[in-house]
């Protein structure tokens, strides 16, 4: 039976005379508010707060807790996102209380084992990268293109060249072009070839000399490496524009080859994604950055440099493009990518991928019998498959086929991204998942495909909210109740 309690709000919940604390009486006189503060900032009407118990606040939001999807308590193969595992471990190496008690305003003297720790994290980035100057600031991956993007306008006008234009490909994340026209910049989409790959001849045809930064996913979207890259690059170089990585798949490459070696000028990483931190709930987050000698000096200030035993923050860097965050970004999400980097080694984390991409072919493997996968024949550590031909033949959708799977314990994967792919099914498993659990995955996914699509069409049958009309929600939120309009 459904507990109708979880999906009630905290005032529906409500009974007068219920507290859930107990003041002790007043042991000072007692002032009036009005004699405290202004009548201009006082309501009429004191606030209509719900009258709750303890035990009723717990069970609400335990309740509540039930009802979310995770990587602790489910499969959750959403592609692009990278929703691996993150060792538990690395929690309380951060938590512990040289961590968490430390304050940003603190002397430099006195953080010193924390401004190493992160010395040596801007090391080890710039070595997995290939990219030698690194800004630990950004706190999100898209905060990390819209500053690396700011540091290449930068150092456009410190050569006195005036470009506006970045090119994307039409597979990249949509936080391309929108960090691009943050930065200031025009965006102009270049077109995939039917393989996945970019499309040469439309490149060329948009590589001038107004282009400044040509913005990549490599390996891309569609869970396949560019073989083109080096030619791109090449290209936009002699153009005299740059190469900016979306590290968004790091996961796929990591030891086994370097932005930096194959052409990128810039890059950011999800810390969240390719190392250990925190996934979901809009943060905290980190996106650091990793760019060329060149671009370095406009990284945005301070940077941690170390100067002889000493570390401290370096704020005298007269071409930077200033801070981008408060205080130094967000540490400990820093301090739990340091630990999972630390932990695996570089031999660890060439293993990382290499069961990433492992893990992907094998499913791709089953999945493609009754899943097309229209794009390649080898994945990296996602990839693509499409229920356009369940559509045509039996009007099942991919978003049929995403909700079906709610029903059965699984977060649904990515689907209707890219766009490149009609009725895309986009799964990741990441490397922290068992072959019995992607063979459990497989069974259910060929299960659902057979299964009536009129029972499909109303799937979820399990959750307390089945279909809404998604954009409506997102237009006209009902804040009255979750069951209104169910």
């Amino acid at each position: 039976m459904r507990n109708t309690q979880s999906t009630q709000l905290l005032s529906e919940l409500s009974h007068a005379g219920r507290k859930a604390v107990r003041l002790p009486a007043c042991d000072v006189p007692e002032v009036s508010l009005e004699q405290l503060l202004p009548k201009s900032v006082l309501a009429e009407q004191p606030p209509q707060l719900p009258e709750l118990a303890e035990p009723d606040i717990v069970r609400h939001y335990t309740n509540l807790s039930t009802l979310n999807m995770s990587v602790d308590t489910h499969f959750y193969p959403l592609g692009s996102c990278t929703m691996k595992y993150n060792p538990k471990r690395n929690e309380r190496l951060a938590s512990l209380p040289g961590m968490i008690d430390l304050h940003p305003y603190q002397p430099e003297d006195s953080l010193q084992g924390m401004l190493q720790l992160l010395f040596e994290l801007q090391g080890f980035l710039a070595e997995i990268s290939g990219l030698p100057a690194v800004s630990l600031q950004p706190a999100a991956g898209a905060h990390g293109e819209l500053t690396a993007l700011m540091a290449a306008a930068a150092y456009y006008k410190s050569i006195g060249e005036e470009r506006t234009v970045v090119l994307t490909p039409d597979s990249a994340h949509g936080t391309n072009p929108a960090s691009a026209h943050m930065a200031g910049f025009k965006t102009i989409t270049v077109k995939s070839s039917e393989d996945g790959s970019v499309n040469m001849d439309d490149f060329k045809s948009k590589l001038n000399e107004q282009v400044a930064v040509f913005m990549i996913t490599n390996p891309s979207t569609l869970g396949l490496f560019d073989g083109q890259m080096k030619e791109i690059a090449d290209l936009v170089h002699s153009h005299g524009g740059l190469i900016y990585l979306d590290g968004a798949n790091m996961n796929a490459v990591l030891g086994v080859t370097r932005p930096g070696d194959f052409g990128a000028d810039m890059m950011h990483f999800n810390p969240h994604k390719t190392f250990s931190g925190p996934h979901g709930g809009g943060g905290p987050g980190a996106g650091p950055i990793c760019v060329t000698e060149k671009l370095g000096e406009f990284l945005p200030s301070p940077v941690v440099v170390k100067d002889g035993d000493t570390y401290r923050l370096d704020n005298d860097r007269p071409h930077s493009i200033g801070r981008v965050r408060s205080f130094f970004g967000n540490v400990g999400v820093l301090v739990r990518a340091y630990c999972y980097i630390i932990s695996h080694g570089p031999d660890g984390l060439r293993s990382v991928s290499e069961n990433a991409v492992l893990n992907a072919n094998y499913l791709a493997s089953k999945v493609k019998h009754f899943l097309p996968i229209p794009k390649g024949d080898r994945c990296m550590h996602e990839f693509v498959a499409s229920a356009a031909k369940l559509k045509a033949e039996r009007g099942i959708t991919a978003m049929d086929i995403a909700k079906r799977l709610l029903d059965y314990g699984y977060h649904s994967p990515t689907v209707y991204f890219p766009m490149t792919v009609p009725e895309a099914i986009m799964v990741e498993p990441t490397e922290t998942e068992s072959k019995a659990t992607l063979d459990a995955f497989v069974e259910t996914l060929f299960r659902i495909t057979e299964e009536p699509a009129d029972l499909l069409h109303d799937a979820p049958h399990t959750t307390p909210i089945s279909r809404p009309n998604e954009v409506q929600a997102a237009r006209k939120p009902c804040l009255r109740s979750p069951m209104c309009g169910s």
